[in-house]
């Protein structure tokens, strides 16, 4: 059984994956969005504007009106006299007659002595409220109802003496002419308003038609493209705010161009290799039909057995490939699982293979519950492909060990004693079908590339060193680690090593 020493550094061929896709939800039209953005903000105005306006308007209605009102007020406590406490107004006919001369309003005119008693005009207007600090004629404004009409109310006290209320005089105005006046101003600045806004919605909408019409000329020039054209698009005409998008675009069809080339050149290796086990297939069939030898025909069909297993093989490994490639195998399956156990299932099932070529095939576990995420039958595959990879090359009497070590990552480990890779190949070793020279071991030159790109569909690393004393290959492969599933599994107390009993 092999020892636990680390391997000796040196230098590694690896590939690592990227962090996944994540999903945006966009809106359906940006059309729509833009338009929605500009009109939603304008109609949200409008009503405040409205509200303002209206409140502007009747404050520009009341202001010549007050002062009237005031002008009322101050004629009429010129004509007050106060002697002894007594109150008295001398008001002519003609006075009077002109406050009643309003044809649209009604106009109320009160003065109250001393005693709150009416000296002269109506009862209808309210008492007002004696303020905290009494200043004697100033005029105050206040609004009230008379029966059933609103008024507007100017009134100023007069002090009369010492321990007496003071006298009252008020002027009470209905607000039909103020009313009027208001809404005259209201009408003349909304009514553009309601011509306006249709006019700047169209306007908005045509603007942006003109602005997105670019949009549609890129549209149109992609859609002539002939199916088989994945050339960049010329971006001297594309707006400045889609240049971005039309550059990761060409990124992406530049990407997809190399896929498409890389899985063109991949059939065509497929195609050569399948084509030489086939031939050698025929040949061997015919040459098996031609004899009449029973031992030379016996020799001829196991010949075809041994390149019909051969074949089947490689075709197995095509499938594999293409699987791990595919995108619902990437998206769906993917479950938590133990990696010790999965890695000592695996290296079980070569056990039979390693004791007919007559070398120590061991394994090593964590000595705990090491969990990660991933599709099961891919990652067996993983392992079949370095395990019969690191026995295709290690000599009889060799060692072959499968580890697994626990630690920020889930690591699992293949380490043989064998002929090992040259440095300068190793960069290669990953690609399609290449094999490593010099070697005469039967192979497609799948397994490894297999095993990255299972290795890089599950997120992991992988990365080949020197073996131990410098010696051979390790293969190693670091899984990110599927904490919660750790944490939640009850550690099992196992030893810290394990070996099938390989000796030879």
């Amino acid at each position: 059984m092999q020892s636990h020493d680390k391997p000796a550094p040196a230098a590694s061929a690896g590939r690592q994956v990227g962090n996944p896709f994540v999903n945006f939800e966009y809106p359906n039209s940006l059309f729509g969005e833009i338009l929605d953005w500009m009109l939603a903000p304008l109609l949200l105005l409008w009503p405040i504007s409205i509200a303002a306006t209206n409140h502007v308007a009747n404050y520009i209605a009341n202001q010549p009106y007050d002062q009237a009102l005031a002008d009322n007020v101050g004629a009429i406590v010129r004509l007050v006299k106060i002697e002894g406490g007594r109150v008295t107004v001398n008001l002519p006919a003609s006075a009077r007659s002109l406050l009643r001369a309003d044809d649209i309003d009604t106009l109320y005119y009160q003065v109250i002595g001393a005693n709150n008693t009416l000296i002269q005009g109506d009862r209808e207007i309210p008492w007002p409220t004696l303020p905290e600090k009494l200043e004697a004629g100033k005029v105050l404004f206040r609004d009230e109802r008379i029966e059933a009409d609103s008024v507007r109310i100017a009134y100023a006290f007069l002090p009369v003496r010492s321990g007496l209320p003071p006298a009252v005089v008020q002027v009470a105005e209905t607000l039909h002419k103020r009313e009027a006046l208001s809404s005259s101003i209201i009408s003349g600045v909304l009514l553009p308003q309601f011509a306006i806004i249709p006019l700047a919605v169209i306007l908005v909408y045509l603007g942006l038609t003109r602005g997105i019409a670019p949009l549609h000329l890129l549209r149109d020039r992609i859609r002539r493209r002939r199916p088989t054209d994945l050339s960049p698009i010329p971006v001297q005409r594309v707006p400045d705010e889609v240049r971005p998008l039309v550059v990761a675009f060409n990124e992406m069809m530049g990407r997809l161009e190399e896929n498409l080339q890389a899985q063109q050149r991949f059939i065509a290796q497929a195609a050569h290799q399948m084509r030489t086990p086939l031939t050698g297939l025929k040949t061997q069939t015919e040459l098996a039909l031609s004899e009449t030898d029973p031992a030379q025909m016996r020799h001829a069909l196991q010949l075809i057995a041994e390149s019909t297993d051969r074949a089947s093989h490689m075709i197995n490994q095509l499938l594999i490939l293409a699987r791990a490639e595919a995108s619902h195998e990437k998206l769906h399956s993917v479950v938590p699982l133990e990696l010790d156990a999965l890695a000592r299932e695996v290296t079980g099932e070569w056990v039979v293979r390693a004791l007919a070529k007559r070398i120590d095939l061991g394994f090593e576990d964590s000595g705990r519950a090491l969990r990660i995420n991933g599709v099961p039958l891919l990652l067996r595959e993983l392992l079949n492909n370095l395990v019969d990879n690191a026995l295709k090359y290690t000599l009889p009497g060799g060692h072959v060990t499968v580890r697994v070590r626990a630690g920020r990552l889930a690591v699992v480990e293949v380490e043989d004693d064998g002929i090992g890779i040259p440095l300068e190949e190793r960069s290669s070793i990953f690609e399609r079908f290449y094999r490593v020279l010099g070697t005469d071991a039967e192979g497609s030159g799948l397994g490894l590339p297999i095993a990255a790109e299972i290795a890089e569909l599950h997120q992991a690393r992988i990365d080949l060193l020197t073996g131990k004393d410098g010696k051979g290959s390790l293969f190693r492969v670091s899984f990110p680690r599927h904490w919660e599933a750790d944490q939640n599994s009850p550690s099992q107390a196992r030893p810290a090593s394990d070996s099938f009993p390989i000796g030879l």
